[in-house]
């Protein structure tokens, strides 16, 4: 069932039943009370459950079976290893339209009279239905202004004053185009002549139909729209002659999504491209999982396209993984050029009845779903024959699912599911996660290193920049420091591109009185509210509670408010006022809120519409421009400074991947990195992009304090609204835990921010060292979380379960 329980229920079928049902169909079935849910057929048998009576299934909603055995396998080892229900991996892994949902009815029962007994609740809501045929439970909320409304609703019921039915929504709808033919009855009777001859009054009519006769000679159906176009007349003519029998419209289905364009050949591969090509072909021999060590811009797509093409030549199935949703706009083209109409593309920004059309064709394995590029969603598709899964950019925080459960990694997922079709996988990237390139070095998978650049242009020039200095000399104006501005300002003389990397959005993070120093909070969390300057108003970024920009200080009164730090918008708004003559873009979450916010955005870049952009970690993600000379990264301390053991890994992979959009065609690039502290280590070796340093030096720390590739980490979170419950319940948990673990529980302690959307966070997190099962100690805690879960003032508190958290 798709909710969140661990186990599966047993329910009863007819012999018939029995014999047409299959394993992965949908089946309606009441749940509790009054509740319908969409089951999934498990396994069919012969088994009486002991505690309860099986009830019946309401109906069977699948001619055939919408999961496969390979799904469910992969689901099984996914509910397991990240300690979540089959429920949660179910409702993840199909697209929300499968799941039907019941949506409660209510209907008036005519012959009650008796209005006396009524509470001025339940009168409202018999009122109501005295101006409608039925109302949802929805909508009873809606008009008694309550949440809770099922107990007056059973009320109702028990007073006889209405009646429910269970309604079921099938929610998929498939797009349909409307086509023009000549009406069967005319097809021999009548002659063209006798036609134009009736309709020699209507001018615009005989148009209509000699340009459909025009149309029609190409033997391909005729869209009325197209007929519309190309006869130049409005639907209402077309229609006209349906009326008159003459035409008759029928609909045909069609998928949302189609390529349009060419195809062309795969680029020919130079020297250290093939050679990397058939050392990942000889590694593929012995080993399942391969990681290609890249650096940025050295054509690693192109290696996959080979790899592709080798795969699609025996027939089988690609599946193509990107972090970010951004990127998969680029790579969507690159890949359509090479393979046509063979790529899908599947992520959470295309519509729910897009991805269900995506899950469909997969499904019946069509020619069109052979290559799936899509980001971590797309490891739940339906593939029957999978061949090759490229996992591109393998160290992307992005791939790390938070909320809701499940919490998987997709990197350590699409391992899994290779392995059981038996296909092989490729990790890409240039800066590769730890765990991975440790997994490399001690064998595990196969390394395979592109050290060139493509054209063997150079790595581009990094350069620090100390603000300390600079501010002391007083050589900055505004974020900009003058070497920075002296750079950007070359760059655009030379009719050349600027990228400009800030990870924060919005104007500045904090709003603070100049008189009594407060600065406006966020009532719902612990944090300080973020200005946007677009907008005039104050936003939190963890709940999305946003409120005008106040005059003066809520506090003190006072009127002289000061705005602190800077994000994406102060940047923007402080090059518009320095290079008035340029173009000037940004790309975040503000600016690509729609489905295509990121194809409008990177089209315009690479169409040279924008001459200097400004962008979140989205603009470090594979992206490939051309005519960008200058990278500048504004702050780089505070990626620095964040508490968190992976920080100093990903700073150094989010500056090595930002550097690596400079230069990639012509001639070497040029990073500027503004940074108050330009000798610190992580700095250092991001300047002379040397990732073997930072790797061994990372190691060490990582066995010193005991933190993975070396330890594993399972990390316990308990949310609560009420602040003294989440306490006692985490301080319980800690000792109950370190009776079993001893001092590999670390904790319990308040995450940075320990409140959000009025909930208190509290953490703790097991250790488990290399020697230790894995098995044994996630059952240990399984029967904790039991025993945690039965005392009674615990039980409203969230409990979760996030296997390896990071």
């Amino acid at each position: 069932m798709p909710i969140p329980l661990q186990k599966t229920f047993t329910y009863a079928i007819s012999e018939a039943e029995a014999k047409f049902l299959q394993k992965g169909m949908r089946v309606a079935v009441s749940f509790g009370k009054t509740k319908i849910y969409t089951g999934l057929a498990f396994s069919i048998h012969t088994n009486k459950p002991n505690l309860y009576e099986a009830k019946e299934i309401h109906q069977i909603l699948d001619e055939t079976p919408i999961v496969n055995e390979f799904q469910l396998k992969h689901w099984q080892w996914l509910s397991e290893y990240y300690m979540c229900s089959l429920g949660d991996v179910y409702r993840a892994a199909l697209p929300s339209a499968f799941l039907l949902e019941s949506e409660t009815i209510i209907y008036l029962n005519n012959t009650f009279t008796n209005e006396e007994v009524l509470t001025n609740d339940e009168f409202l809501i018999f009122e109501a239905l005295q101006h409608q045929s039925s109302l949802t439970v929805h909508q009873v909320s809606d008009i008694l202004g309550k949440k809770k409304v099922m107990p007056i609703v059973n009320d109702l019921l028990k007073k006889s004053v209405i009646y429910v039915k269970e309604e079921i929504y099938e929610t998929y709808t498939p797009k349909l185009i409307k086509y023009v033919r000549i009406n069967k009855v005319l097809e021999n009777d009548i002659s063209l002549e006798q036609l134009l001859e009736q309709l020699s009054r209507a001018k615009k009519q005989r148009e209509a139909l000699l340009a459909f006769f025009q149309l029609s000679t190409s033997k391909k159906p005729v869209k009325a729209k197209d007929l519309e176009k190309y006869a130049k007349v409005s639907s209402v003519v077309i229609k006209s002659l349906v009326d008159k029998n003459i035409l008759e419209f029928y609909q045909l289905k069609t998928d949302r999504i189609n390529f349009k364009g060419d195809v062309s050949e795969l680029k020919t591969l130079n020297n250290h491209q093939k050679n990397a090509l058939s050392s990942i072909e000889e590694t593929f021999k012995t080993k399942d999982v391969t990681l290609l060590h890249g650096v940025t811009g050295s054509g690693k797509t192109e290696v996959y396209a080979k790899l592709i093409q080798n795969v699609l030549d025996e027939g089988k199935q690609v599946l193509f993984m990107l972090p970010e949703i951004a990127l998969t706009t680029q790579i969507i083209n690159r890949l359509q050029t090479y393979f046509g109409k063979q790529v899908s593309v599947f992520h959470s920004k295309y519509s729910i009845n897009e991805r269900v059309e995506v899950y469909q064709n997969v499904m019946s394995n069509k020619t069109k779903a052979q290559i799936i590029l899509g980001a971590r969603s797309s490891l739940f598709l339906p593939f029957s024959n999978l061949g090759l899964i490229v996992v591109d950019e393998e160290h992307e925080t992005s791939y790390k699912q938070f909320e809701p459960s499940p919490r998987y990694n997709a990197r350590d997922a699409a391992i899994v599911l290779a392995k059981i079709h038996n296909a092989k996988l490729i990790l890409g990237s240039a800066t590769p996660s730890l765990e991975s390139y440790f997994n490399a070095t001690q064998n595990k998978y196969g390394l395979v290193e592109l050290n060139r650049r493509f054209n063997d242009i150079q790595l581009p020039k990094i350069e620090l920049i100390d603000l300390k200095e600079k501010y002391r000399k007083k050589e900055m104006s505004g974020r900009f420091s003058d070497r920075l501005l002296k750079l950007i300002t070359e760059a655009l003389e030379e009719k050349e591109q600027v990228i400009l990397f800030q990870n924060r959005r919005g104007f500045s993070p904090i709003v603070e009185c100049k008189t009594c120093g407060v600065s406006p909070q966020c009532p719902n969390c612990d944090v300080s509210l973020t200005y946007h300057k677009f907008k005039s108003e104050l936003r939190c970024h963890y709940c999305n509670y946003t409120r005008a920009m106040p005059n003066s200080c809520g506090a003190c009164g006072s009127n002289d408010l000061d705005s602190k730090g800077f994000g994406t918008e102060q940047i923007e708004l402080e090059l518009k006022a320095l290079f008035p003559d340029y173009k000037i873009g940004r790309m975040d979450l503000d600016t690509t809120r729609g489905k295509h916010g990121y194809q409008k955005i990177i089209g315009a870049f690479e169409a040279r519409e924008i001459d200097v952009l400004v962008g979140t970690q989205m603009l470090s993600k594979g992206l490939d421009f051309d005519n960008v000379s200058l990278v500048g990264i504004l702050n780089a301390d505070t990626m620095l400074n964040f508490p968190d053991f992976r920080a100093h890994e990903r700073a150094f992979q989010l500056m090595v991947q930002v550097s690596g959009r400079a230069g990639r065609t012509k001639k070497q690039g040029h990073v500027a990195i503004q940074t108050y502290n330009p000798y610190h280590q992580i700095l250092q070796q991001v300047s002379t992009t040397d990732y073997q340093a930072m790797f061994k030096e990372q190691l060490q720390e990582r066995w010193q304090f005991k933190y993975p590739p070396y330890f594993r980490v399972i990390k316990i979170t308990l949310k609560h609204k009420d602040y003294t419950k989440v306490d006692t319940g985490i301080h319980w948990l800690f000792k109950a835990l370190y009776n079993v673990f001893g001092e590999h529980v670390l904790g319990p302690s308040a995450p940075a921010i320990a409140r959000i959307r009025n909930q208190y966070i509290k953490n703790v997190v097991i250790k488990i060292p290399p020697k230790q099962s894995l098995t044994n100690t996630k059952q240990q805690v399984l029967k904790i979380k039991n025993t945690f879960e039965a005392v009674k003032e615990f039980r409203p508190i969230r409990f979760i379960i996030d296997v390896d958290a990071y």
